[in-house]
């Protein structure tokens, strides 16, 4: 088996438990080789059973596992080039850093002086060197997840797995732990494939982020892609930062459809050149809360390139480079304005105000 690549192809992969209910339907994904991939859903949607086949500590029902072309399934974890980080970090209690780190090399049969001299090196990569006698109960957290992550690479798989690595850290920790694995996939030039269920995890960190539902994949593509353009309702309301409206096509005319949300007007979008889609369809569209501008109540705005809701501000808070705002801009819909933290700040609106919440035609999106 090639030890160089590591690209992943899962064709037709299913997982069903009780030979009725699959908690895995059917995926098809390739994943490159040195790519970094984030599966991204709630809890139940199958994510982590996808990563422990691909791990080979459990068997598909049905299809195929590639790892470097060839066909994994069937085969021990120990012949597939993979390595495994757990969520619990499971480190020895008993042994130092050092020995935590050398112990998969142990189990393989290198010699004491050879397990030590690629596990010295593995210490100094992850930054490690002055804690390398320590045992694991006087590390912090972040230093302990750092050591699980040199063991699980000291054996120089080809293809890397992570179970939820971040999610037992606080904020911080957590936002200097994605960069620590940044720092270490491009180091270590090798696939990794990390399951989350926080959006912006997957987005900070992946290449490829696989959106799933109910053991389905979604939506994937590039962290950009899919957060700008969400296929559907369910990944853009998943991945935040939208507004998802739903409505009836009242007109279609010159590349533009006219949408009534139950809303106070209606709402133009662009069509796209392959949507069929006619008269009286019910349809969904989103518009990222960022793009909305929030207006005076008598502000002009062009009909030709913008639309304008008008609204109540029913509650305000600070985020700090940002002021979210929620206003009633739609009936029966959360409808939601980012506005940056100065522009606010330079004439601020008060809950009950009335306002327009205004963008650019060209930025609302026909979902499918």
């Amino acid at each position: 088996m090639s030890v160089q690549r590591g690209d992943i192809e899962l064709a037709g992969l299913v997982k069903s438990y009780d030979g009725i209910n699959p908690v895995v339907r059917g995926i098809n994904l390739r994943i490159p080789d040195g790519a970094y991939c984030c599966f991204l859903g709630p809890s139940g949607c199958g994510k982590t059973t996808i990563l422990r086949m691909i791990a080979g500590h459990e068997d598909p029902t049905d299809g195929e596992i590639l790892i470097g072309g060839e066909n994994v399934v069937g085969l021990p974890p120990v012949e597939r080039g993979t390595s495994m980080m757990f969520q619990s970090y499971a480190l020895f209690p008993h042994l130092s850093v050092r020995d935590n780190i050398a112990f998969a090399l142990r189990v393989r049969g290198l010699s004491k002086a050879e397990r030590y001299r690629q596990t010295d090196a593995m210490i100094e990569k992850v930054r490690l060197s002055e804690l390398a006698n320590r045992l694991p109960a006087q590390l912090s957290g972040g230093q302990q997840q750092r050591v699980a992550l040199a063991r699980a690479a000291i054996t120089q798989p080809r293809v890397l797995l992570l179970d939820e690595p971040l999610s037992a850290l606080d904020e911080q920790l957590r936002v200097e732990m994605r960069l620590e694995l940044q720092r270490m996939q491009r180091e270590l030039g090798i696939t990794f494939v990390h399951v989350t269920h926080s959006q912006l995890e997957a987005i900070a960190l992946a290449d490829l982020v696989v959106v799933m539902e109910k053991g389905e994949i979604k939506q994937a593509g590039p962290a950009r892609e899919v957060y700008a353009s969400p296929r559907d309702r369910y990944v853009a309301e998943f991945l935040g930062g939208q507004n998802v409206l739903s409505g009836k096509v009242e007109m279609i005319e010159g590349g533009r459809l006219l949408f009534a949300p139950p809303a106070r007007k209606s709402i133009s979008v662009p069509l796209r050149a392959n949507a069929r889609i006619g008269v009286g369809d019910r349809i969904d569209v989103a518009v990222r809360r960022d793009d909305i501008a929030l207006l005076r109540a008598d502000a002009i705005v062009s009909a030709q390139d913008q639309c304008a809701l008008p609204c109540r501000v029913l509650a305000i808070e600070y985020q700090g480079s940002f002021v979210k705002v929620m206003l009633d801009a739609v009936a029966d819909e959360d409808f939601v304005a980012y506005v940056p933290e100065r522009t606010f700040f330079s004439d601020p609106f008060a809950i009950g105000d009335i306002a327009l919440a205004a963008w650019a035609i060209d930025h609302t999106r026909l979902l499918t």
